[in-house]
Formats: C-alpha cells, structure tokens, sequence
C-alpha cells in the first residue's frame, strides 16, 4: 500500500485524501488544507536582505480588463481628455479623472503611480505579468505575492485562516506556482455566501461516531506505515476538525458588520468583496486580492465609467476610510493594478484600446506616503516621461513593503533561481 500510494503525484494524493474526507466525514473541505500539513518544501532558499516591512496585511485591489489610466488617476487637458473633466485631489495629488469624487476627498492618503509600463497589451498575459513579475512561460508557474509571503513568512500563526485568500473568483491564478499546492490563495466566489461547504453534513454524534470509527481502522495501517504521507492524512483530518469548530470562521461573515457599515462599501460584489477584505486582514489573513471587472472599454466608455468608474470610486474611498478610522491602514497596504492601460486616443466607438506604454497603479497605508504621486507620463499620456516602474518593480515594491527579501535567490523544484519580481527594483521613494 506505502508503495501505491508513493507512485501519486502530489495532486492525486490529495483528491484521493478529499474523496476519502467526503465519503467517510460527510464534510466537504478545503482543496489546500492537505498540503497545508505537508512539512517537506521542494525550494531552498539563499540569504537576502529583508524589505521594508510596514505592511503587515496586504489587500490587492485587481481591475481586471486595463483600467483607462487618463479617465482615473492620470486625467488629461489636451486633445487626450476623457468624457468628463478632470477634478481637484488633495495634498499632492493634483488631478483625478471626473468620476472619482468620493476618492478625491481622501486622496491626502494615498500615493498614486503614472509611470507604470508593460510590454504587452494581451490580458491574460497582462495579468500574469502584474501579478507574479515574471512574463508567462510553457515550462513553469511563478508564485503570486501571497505565496511568496507564505514561503518568507511561513503559516500564520495563532489563527486557523488561510494566509491568502481571492475574491470575486473562481480561480486562485496564478496561485501558488512552483511552490506547494498549499500557499494557493483560497477562492471565494460570492463575499456575500462567504466561505461555503465547512460544515458537516450529518448529526453531531453520527461524524463523532465516524470519526472513532475511522481511527480504529487506520491505527494499525499508520503503526505500520510511517511514512510522511500517511502522516499527512491522519493530519488532514485533524486540521480539518480544527476548523470547522473555528470561531475563526466568522471572519467569512458579512453579517457580522452593521448594515450602515455594509451600505458605505455598496450592494456590488466588489463592494462587498473590498469589506470581506477588510474583515479578513483584521482576522490575521495576511494577503487578499479582489477583483473587478468590466474595464475593456472599447465602446463608449463614458457610459462604461459612470458604472464601473463609479462604483470604483466609492468603494476604493470607503475601504481607505474604513481603514484609517478602524486603525489598520498603518500597517495594512492596499495596492491598486491592472494588467495595462488604454490608448489616449478615443476609438470610431467612442471607446479606448489596450495600452501598455503608459499607465497607472496605486498604494495607500502600509508605510506608502499619502497625498503623494510617482512618476508622470507625458502631456498626452502616451509615454512614460518620469521614473518609470515596470510590473517587476510593481511586484518588488509590494515585497519589499511587506518585508519580503526581494533580492533573495530561491530555487525552484527543478533547480532554477528566482526571486520576488524578477530583480524588479522596489521604488523606495513612493515610503514614508
């Protein structure tokens, strides 16, 4: 049996191990907690020079589909401008694009890029590169930030949460890459249904009594085989039970916040994502990515920014102030991407185009500055005219906020080095 179960990959063991928990527990559980027990790491490390380290939490706001940059943080005045004229920001951000109202009135505590630049305009290689560094490649899966941190950092401790977790997704890409199974970010689909199938789907006595009887069986399999892997599942079970019996559980609860509280953040997924978020950090979650759709405006995107601009705008301004008044944006960095911009030029559909050469990104708390902005692009917003930042400096700049050795070697599983957005140079000047 030791040597049946050593022919299976890593993920034929687990779903072995998870059909097992369904039959036998009568509980669905949670993909990564098997590898979360796993104490072999297939990387080693060498020594680095840690980061910054200000950002005890991270929360990654993704605008997936290439945010405009000159309809948001980096408005125009010349033949570029967008739909709506620009508006007046706070401290030392000077202009924001005619729909961020509510951001601009906090905009004294953020600090906002306009010299971001990629080399590619395709989204999902756009994204990839935004979020790992590294530019897409047949042969290997880099890890995203969370996972970076897990491997640093290690498990959180004193919590039994995930160290990372994705929402408005049903997908944790691109995840964990060549690190274990068990850094991938936990997927929460819907914020509002929170974390689903935790609970045991029999009677409080029937899963004890399966519990005491599964144990019988396996005792005297596990005195004979004492392998890691059998370890691991005797393991997974207890982690399992540990929990479901969480009181950390109610981080995952909306309802648990003041119906005034969720009203400030809106009815939307993403609203209600960038609360769980909040919720989430709070708890001891230590690196959280929402998502929001709906920026590949290629028709009329004045139209397209009075939905998705706008509920951008309030939710961006009710985080950050939800934030500061609760005391965590010291220590709590919420980042602000998109896998590229889009053209300066308005299309013959009265829309705008994907953009790499130029566009934008945000940082706020965590140790960024407030009232603050990096870099600059040209008049038109067509090139990057100051202190240009690249997704590799983008992805080390997060690291190094976070405490991360960006300039650590680590080498993958098949013996080839990495570090933490591939030699990006983390732009120091954008901390207080």
């Amino acid at each position: 049996m030791k040597s049946e179960l050593n022919k299976l990959d890593t993920l034929a063991r687990r779903e072995f191990v998870l059909r097992t928990a369904q039959a036998a527990l009568g509980v669905t559980v949670l993909p990564s907690m098997l590898d979360d027990i796993r104490a072999a790491e297939s990387v080693k490390s060498g020594p680095g020079t840690p980061g910054f380290g200000k950002a005890k939490k991270v929360i990654f706001l993704w605008m997936s589909g290439g945010m405009s940059h000159i309809d948001t943080w980096d408005p125009k005045t010349g033949s570029t401008k967008g739909p709506t004229d620009p508006i007046k920001g706070k401290g030392g951000v000077d202009y924001l694009g005619g729909t961020m109202t509510k951001t601009a009135a906090i905009s004294d505590k953020i600090t906002v890029v306009r010299s971001m630049a990629s080399k590619t305009a395709v989204h999902e290689a756009g994204t990839y590169i935004m979020k790992t560094g590294y530019e897409p490649r047949g042969t290997i899966v880099h890890p995203c930030m969370g996972a970076w941190a897990s491997h640093f950092f290690g498990r959180i401790k004193g919590v039994n949460l995930p160290d990372s977790v994705i929402i408005n997704s049903g997908s944790s890409y691109p995840g964990a890459g060549f690190f274990s199974p068990s850094m991938n970010p936990i997927p929460i689909s819907n914020p509002q249904a929170g974390l689903q199938n935790i609970r045991s789907t029999t009677s409080e006595n029937q899963f004890q009594k399966r519990i005491s009887l599964m144990d019988e069986f396996d005792s005297a399999f596990r005195k004979k085989f004492q392998s890691e892997d059998v370890k691991a599942y005797s393991e997974f079970y207890d982690e399992t039970l540990k929990l479901m019996k969480s009181e950390d559980l109610k981080a995952f609860d909306l309802a648990q916040e003041s119906a005034a509280t969720r009203a400030k953040f809106g009815t939307s997924s993403f609203g209600q994502g960038a609360l769980l978020a909040r919720r989430l950090c709070q708890a001891g979650v230590r690196f959280v990515e929402v998502q929001f759709g709906g920026w590949d405006m290629h028709n009329n995107i004045d139209q397209a920014l009075n939905g998705t601009g706008a509920t951008m705008d309030m939710v961006f301004a009710a985080l950050i102030e939800d934030l500061a008044s609760n005391g965590m944006l010291e220590d709590t960095m919420v980042v602000m991407g998109s896998e590229f911009g889009r053209t300066p030029d308005i299309n013959e559909n009265e829309g705008r185009d994907h953009f790499p050469l130029a566009y934008s990104a945000v940082f706020a708390g965590g140790g960024a500055k407030a009232g603050y902005v990096y870099g600059a692009s040209d008049k038109d917003g067509r090139r990057v005219a100051d202190k240009q930042m690249s997704p590799q400096d983008f992805q080390a700049t997060i690291g190094h906020a976070m405490g991360l050795p960006v300039d650590e070697v680590v080498m993958s599983p098949t013996n080839r080095p990495f570090t933490v957005g591939d030699k990006g140079a983390p732009a120091i000047e954008i901390f207080a």
